[in-house]
């Protein structure tokens, strides 16, 4: 496990804008002293189920966790990210990739308290990473991209992977159309830079380099506007929307951010909130499987002619 590895993850084709940019960041990175490998999504068997074939989730998590850097870099697809992308994410995230969880069962593990569901958890998630995001789109208006970036904090929010930096680029509407745009590409190495400068920092020492965005936490602009307030839609940290002279400013109190997905805090109850509804569920386990039978038995699916 190298102190100064970087681990690029590129969502795009091959030689496309995607990675294109994933490469600029990686080089700015390697000229800055760190060591740096690369991953395509598309090279990668990804199974949809138990059974279903190869599935090289389980090595790509063990290439991040042998690295303290991440880098990924994708396209825009109708305003989000491609959906392989998102299936690996799904592949490696749940009680292994999350670090409050992985902690409180060391801890309790250790102090011989029970646990209601045990889970199977992997202590190098303990280690401080860090992070930037690169995405890049065809489209010029900033709707065809908004939910882009929010979906990619989901790949290392659990993980609690600091990001550092995290960019979004338009008009790269033809194949690897990007290297027209020079600004496009030293914005890139900046954001390969950063992440090799803050290499093996804990996550509150972190040095946020890139646009503020609306939400401290998380520095992006999804607001989700409820009857009592705000709520980031990317990570769910808790504010109020206040209007000064006609003009709207969001504001976050501490504990507004406290139940941000991103804190440790929130981690953790989260940890004890599912310990505790184990525990309640526990009593009514006959009853959950005799319901659960009788839907089991009742079936009515369509098989596909490959099947």
């Amino acid at each position: 496990m190298s102190d100064r590895r970087i681990l690029g993850l590129s969502a795009g084709n091959r030689d496309g804008s995607a990675d294109i940019l994933l490469k600029q960041a990686l080089r700015a990175a390697e000229e800055a002293g760190a060591e740096v490998q690369m991953v395509r999504v598309d090279d990668l068997a990804l199974s949809l189920g138990p059974g279903a074939g190869a599935d090289d989730s389980g090595w790509f998590w063990d290439q991040l966790m042998e690295s303290t850097g991440l880098i990924v870099s994708t396209p825009i697809y109708t305003r989000t990210i491609p959906g392989k992308l998102r299936l690996l994410g799904d592949k490696i995230s749940g009680p292994q990739a999350d670090v409050a969880f992985t902690a409180e069962i060391l801890r309790m593990r250790a102090a011989g308290e029970e646990l209601s569901v045990n889970f199977a958890i992997d202590e190098r998630v303990l280690r401080p990473r860090v992070g930037g995001f690169i995405c890049v789109g065809g489209s010029l208006p900033s709707y065809w991209k908004s939910l882009a970036l929010p979906l990619m904090h989901t790949l290392t929010a659990s993980a609690q992977i600091g990001i550092v930096d995290q960019v979004q680029f338009a008009g790269a509407g033809s194949p690897s159309s990007i290297v027209l745009d020079e600004a496009a590409l030293d914005r890139t190495a900046e954001l390969g830079r950063a992440v090799a400068a803050q290499l093996g920092r804990e996550y509150d020492d972190l040095d946020y380099r890139g646009a503020p965005g609306v939400c401290p936490l998380c520095h992006l602009d999804a607001i989700v506007l409820l009857p009592d307030g705000i709520e980031c839609a990317s990570c769910g940290a808790g504010g109020r929307l206040e209007v000064v002279d006609g003009r709207a400013t969001a504001e976050f109190p501490a504990e507004g951010l406290r139940q941000s997905i991103l804190s440790y805090s929130e981690k953790l109850d989260h940890f004890h909130e599912v310990q505790e509804t184990a525990a309640r569920q526990a009593a009514d386990r006959a009853h959950i499987d005799r319901v659960a039978a009788e839907y089991a038995a009742w079936d009515r699916t369509l098989a596909s002619p490959a099947h």
